[in-house]
């Protein structure tokens, strides 16, 4: 297969899933751009502040994007590049792109509100109590597992403590040196773009020459040289400031800075694939429909493509953290409805777009991936398309290989500061009742909703859990995830047929999702046990096992509750119509 046909022939069919069945969802929801967003009916200069459309899908897209498109396409190579490209396309249209799109709309008619209130709004407040539980514990996991891939990339030693030398070591200190550079240039973008009013387009393009002077600095200073522990400690103390800082302070204008590497990413990622194919140099060795004798060898997943494909892929097509976006930061700063569709629907599809890039990357040095040449995904995405520059264009392989880890690591501390802002958001929901605010609380609830109070519960667990080191988190936070995904599906369904509006486009997406899920997590309950119990593994497996226990038996009581939600629709419509 020609890896550039197969990119190009990506993108226009996703190019025409946004135009078309973008365009057609927005009717059948009914988007109204004249409608006032929360944004601006609850503006508080903290949580709810309207951005500009291109400086919101900044943060939406790089909120979402963490290593997932990256890790997910790369893992599952294994099962053949065909059923991986089809899942991509199909899922990123049809499952992703409606999950996304439709989360962030029912957030806006909900006060910007997450999940949980929708579900309480459609089916109950037992069913939010569960959804938030549900979430809560699917953040602690990407809390965990993001602050651990973010560790490993700037410490001097690995989350089992052994030394990282060699260029390596280099890399990993640099690429800690720039990110802290540039979360310094975010603060002072934000101030002079939202207190001083200054031009979005200068200040965007200062803003680009700044990234480029702060990966200059980081590339040739890099004095610190901390272990992957010290790192943990750091990061969780970064989040707990960054999540209740007010938005305009680090995170719109972080989000909106880190989109530009993640454009560049991209634009990178599409010169060297078409680059190396037009001079001769490109290759896509991956077989049509895998090779079974590599699975759980090197950088790839284990098990059968059912479930294991759809759950490894999670970002590239479809994500559960991508609904708690939608409704917990990106509805509360969104301008205007019609900006909706481009920032929800286009991300999850630009998003596609990466994953396409990462599987190209991986058949570009498919030999060197399946002899164990590459520790980590990560590692492939940035050697793949590097060595595809380095091919047409000599002494830049290394420097592109720098800046892509250096991409990857930005959108991960932006998916994991995101995910501790929402992880205090629905902290404080579970306790809330309707009509009320955090404010009405008294007692042990308002202690516990308190903003610097839930932050802190959050980054406790979550970095706790970080330190035992992403590869035991990452098979467990995959299953949740795409879990979290169908509960998702489920809630913006009943919310959908609740208020009279067609719904069945979720029909197929949750229940296949559901699926595919409580599978893989059975199979995980199952492994985690067998290993704890023979001895092959220490306590974390047992206390993996029990928390896909309860994502399980959690998932499969909010199925149920739905189902006889939308039954009861069903009669009601069908009753309504017989009456008439």
């Amino acid at each position: 297969m020609n890896a550039a046909v197969l990119l190009i022939i990506s993108i226009v069919v996703l190019a025409v899933g946004y135009v078309l069945y973008g365009g057609w969802l927005a009717k059948q929801w009914g988007v109204d751009p004249s409608r006032k967003t929360p944004a601006h009916e609850l503006e508080d200069g903290l949580d709810y502040v309207p951005a500009k459309a291109p400086v919101l899908m900044g943060h939406h897209f790089s909120s979402i994007a963490g290593a997932g498109p990256i890790n997910g396409p790369i893992q599952a190579a294994v099962f053949g590049w065909v059923p991986v490209l089809l899942w991509v396309l199909i899922g990123g249209i049809f499952f992703g792109g409606v999950h996304d799109f439709g989360a962030l709309f029912a957030s806006l008619r909900h006060k910007g509100q997450s999940i949980g209130e929708i579900i309480d709004d459609s089916m109950g407040k037992t069913a939010k109590k569960l959804f938030i539980t549900f979430g809560y514990l699917t953040l602690l996991l990407v809390v965990a597992a993001f602050s651990s891939i973010v560790a490993s990339t700037f410490g001097v030693t690995t989350s089992a403590g052994a030394a990282v030398e060699g260029a390596t070591l280099a890399a990993n200190q640099s690429t800690a040196m720039i990110s802290i550079l540039f979360i310094l240039l975010a603060i002072v973008f934000g101030f002079f773009v939202y207190r001083k009013n200054a031009p979005i387009g200068i200040s965007s393009v200062i803003g680009c020459v700044g990234i480029i002077a702060v990966v200059f600095i980081g590339l040739n200073f890099h004095p610190i040289a901390l272990t992957y522990n010290q790192w943990m400690w750091i990061l969780g103390a970064y989040i707990l400031i960054a999540s209740v800082t007010p938005v305009w302070i680090l995170l719109q204008p972080r989000d909106y800075l880190s989109s530009f590497l993640l454009y560049f990413m991209i634009g990178a990622g599409i010169i060297a694939i078409i680059g190396a194919t037009v001079t001769g140099h490109g290759s896509f060795a991956i077989p049509a429909m895998g090779d079974a004798a590599l699975k759980g060898t090197g950088v790839f997943t284990t098990g059968t493509a059912f479930p294991a494909l759809f759950v490894t892929i999670a970002c590239g097509a479809i994500s559960g953290f991508h609904s708690l976006v939608s409704s917990g930061t990106t509805a509360k700063q969104l301008d205007n409805e019609k900006d909706a569709k481009p920032v929800a629907f286009g991300s999850m599809l630009i998003e596609c777009i990466v994953a396409v890039i990462s599987l190209c990357a991986i058949g570009f040095v498919w030999v060197a991936a399946s002899d164990g040449t590459y520790a980590s995904p990560t590692q492939v995405f940035a050697g793949g398309l590097s060595a595809m520059i380095g091919s047409f264009a000599p002494g830049m392989q290394d420097i592109m290989y720098q800046l892509l880890i250096l991409a990857v690591s930005v959108f991960c501390l932006t998916s994991l500061d995101t995910a501790t802002r929402l992880a205090r958001y629905m902290l404080q929901e579970f306790f809330v009742e309707n009509g009320q605010t955090a404010k009405d609380l008294t007692g042990y609830k308002k202690v516990i909703a308190n903003p610097y109070v839930a932050t802190a519960i959050t980054v406790v667990l979550g970095v706790s859990l970080g330190m035992t080191g992403y590869t035991k988190i990452w098979p467990l936070f995959g299953a949740a995830n795409q879990l979290l995904a169908a509960i998702g599906l489920l809630a913006v369904c009943t919310w959908l047929g609740a208020v009279g509006k067609n719904n069945k486009m979720f029909y197929i997406p949750m229940t296949f999702m559901l699926a595919v899920t409580i599978c893989s997590l059975v199979q995980t309950i199952k492994a985690k046990l067998t290993a704890y119990t023979t001895g092959a593994a220490d306590v974390w497996a047992l206390i993996q096992a029990l928390i896909a226990v309860l994502l399980v038996v959690l998932s499969i009581i909010l199925a149920v509750i739905a189902g006889k939600t939308l039954v009861k629709q069903f009669k009601e419509k069908k009753n309504g119509k017989a009456a008439a």
